[in-house]
């Protein structure tokens, strides 16, 4: 087997293998191809998409959204609310994609002439999803139409519900449905179980990409109908900054229309025509147009914390609301309410690391506390997850004996169907979600028991992943070559995040000049390589790990290849290029 620079086991303990490499190990073959077009063949896009993928558009990837079951019956009927005038509803879920979603229907909704207004349980009060309360007191108040985003797939008994008040209930969401389906005058899901094949392809779109579909299915419908005779259209495109922002920070893959989404999506995001999006843009104190990695690290965060740790609904508010003053606000109430979430976050990891040691060595890390934040357990699960290099699960015990817990997985392991197959089981009042994350409900003690099933089901999975486990190399550069020009190059192959990861370089070999610790445990260091010159490098969160301790105790007569991310280094006054570690490994 052909190891990247023959590295079989780095520091990090996992062998560099080529990126795009054949199933027996072989690199890729040679080709006379551009920079760009490498980093796209080795993610997996086929030649001939090349130049499609190199630019992506919506019009080149987007499909007739009444390939979808129900899309066109969603469609209809929200027309007709348009035309009546009816009382409708939005009932989101509270993070970020659900905020996302509920804010794109309500400002396309307003474009048309329908004040449609937001409903956003309270995740402490309420939980997850659309309780039957909610549904039955919003009909109540006169609402005729409520239409869920970002869930609703498995809110059998809410639904039930609201269809015994009379109100029609549309459903928009994407997490996995089970071979029954609640009661709703339509169910709009990429991942139905009887989803069209062409429709089932699309099947990684967040909640908000679905809810964009309905938009254009919606538009479609009214023009058919003669609505815009005397009437602009709503500019569609217009709304991609939003699509953008639920979709990077819902983690979902960017290949194919998710990318057409953020790449068109970071360009409207760019003009600053969403007054709320400026305003979260200037209190995260982005002094430039936001990239990729801003929308899952910086502004999502912050439309999260709302749901997390402050009121729910701000996220929403901030994202539908054209006074400047007042997007100021609650751009600030949400850093504010950030900010109380590191804290809080901090402290429950603090803790969960520490019942992680004494755990044992668990398939997935199932790790329950007393009186620890919901808000923050899905946060503290990735960092778990990270540090375990296995699934994780958190659960917040509450002085009922009730845990809400929320997991997260590793690449090749399905945690939202096991999740779910729990669930059918009886093991858990309630669970679901996606192949990467999920969330559930279970009581305080059944947690052993479904530690031991996940143990059963996921075991053999987990064990394949991790054995398959390795870094993936893109390319090989002395210090002299990681500059802002190939920064830029590299660039034209985003954007870069779940599913079409950003390219890892590998430089050196180099010597370790000077190296400390900064922040919360992060490394930060100084490389010099045997061509004079020299570039920072700084590994997030690495400090206490076997990466960290040896490039702090690196000899250094002893030189290293290091591999990582190439990263403009935004504080400098002049524009440099600088390495986010990933690993390393012993050259001499």
């Amino acid at each position: 087997m052909t190891f990247a620079l023959n590295i079989s086991r780095s520091i990090s303990g996992q062998p560099w293998r080529w990126r795009g490499a054949h199933a027996d190990g072989r690199e890729p073959t040679s080709r006379p191809d551009d920079l760009v077009t490498q980093l796209l063949l080795a993610r997996g896009c086929a030649r001939e998409a090349v130049e499609a993928h190199r630019n992506p558009t919506i019009r080149q990837f987007m499909p007739d959204p009444s390939l979808f079951r129900d899309m066109d019956a969603a469609a209809e009927r929200l027309a007709d609310a348009v035309q009546a005038q009816e009382d409708v509803r939005i009932f989101g879920d509270y993070d970020v994609d659900g905020a996302t979603s509920a804010a794109l229907l309500i400002r396309l909704l307003g474009d048309l002439g329908l004040h449609a207004r937001p409903y956003i349980p309270d995740r402490l009060m309420e939980g997850y999803g659309p309780s039957g309360e909610a549904l039955v007191r919003l009909a109540g108040e006169g609402a005729t139409l409520i239409v869920t985003v970002d869930c609703g797939a498995q809110a059998f008994e809410a639904l039930s519900m609201a269809r015994s008040t009379g109100v029609d209930v549309v459903v928009v969401d994407h997490h996995k449905c089970a071979t029954q389906l609640p009661e709703a005058f339509a169910l709009v899901n990429p991942n139905r179980l009887d989803e069209h094949p062409d429709a089932a392809c699309h099947g990684h779109l967040a909640a908000v990409g679905v809810a964009f579909l309905l938009a254009a299915a919606l538009v479609r419908v009214l023009r058919a109908r003669g609505w815009f005779a005397n009437r602009p259209e709503p500019p569609l495109m217009d709304l991609l900054d939003i699509v953008a922002l639920g979709t990077v920070a819902d983690v979902a893959q960017l290949k194919g229309l998710n990318r057409a989404f953020v790449a068109q999506g970071l360009k409207v995001m760019a003009r600053r025509r969403n007054i709320g999006l400026a305003a979260l843009i200037d209190a995260s104190r982005l002094t430039r147009a936001p990239l990729c990695h801003d929308l899952g690290f910086a502004l999502g965060p912050r439309i999260n914390a709302g749901g997390r740790v402050g009121q729910a609904d701000l996220g929403v508010r901030l994202l539908t609301t054209d006074d400047p003053v007042e997007a100021a606000r609650i751009a600030a109430q949400l850093d504010h309410y950030n900010e109380e979430r590191r804290a809080i976050e901090a402290t429950v990891q603090e803790q969960a690391e520490q019942l992680l040691a004494a755990q044992g060595n668990r398939a997935v890390a199932v790790i329950a506390g007393q009186g620890w934040h919901p808000g923050v357990i899905g946060i503290v699960a990735g960092r778990i997850k990270e540090k375990a290099g296995r699934p994780a699960i958190v659960i917040a015990l509450d002085d009922a004996g009730v845990g809400k817990g929320s997991g997260r997985s590793i690449s090749g392991v399905d945690l939202g169907a096991a999740v779910l197959a729990a669930k059918d089981s009886g093991l858990l009042v309630a669970g679901g979600g996606h192949a990467m994350a999920a969330g559930l409900t279970v009581a305080a003690d059944r947690v052993d028991a479904l530690a031991d099933y996940l143990d059963d089901r996921l075991s053999a999975a987990i064990a394949k992943a991790r054995d398959d486990r390795a870094l993936l190399i893109d390319a090989v550069l002395a210090p002299a070559g990681v500059n802002p020009d190939f920064v830029a190059a590299i660039d034209e192959g985003g954007p870069y995040g779940a599913g079409w990861p950003a390219p890892l370089i590998a430089a050196g070999p180099m010597r370790v000049l000077k190296a400390d610790v900064v922040g919360n445990g992060h490394l930060r260091a100084v490389m010099a390589g045997d061509d004079g010159r020299s570039i920072k490098t700084i590994a997030f969160r690495r400090a206490e790990t076997a990466l960290g301790q040896a490039i702090l105790g690196a000899p250094r007569d002893r030189r290293l290849w290091v591999a990582g991310k190439a990263k403009i280094d935004d504080w400098s006054s002049r524009p440099a290029a600088e390495l986010h570690l990933e690993d390393a490994a012993w050259a001499d």
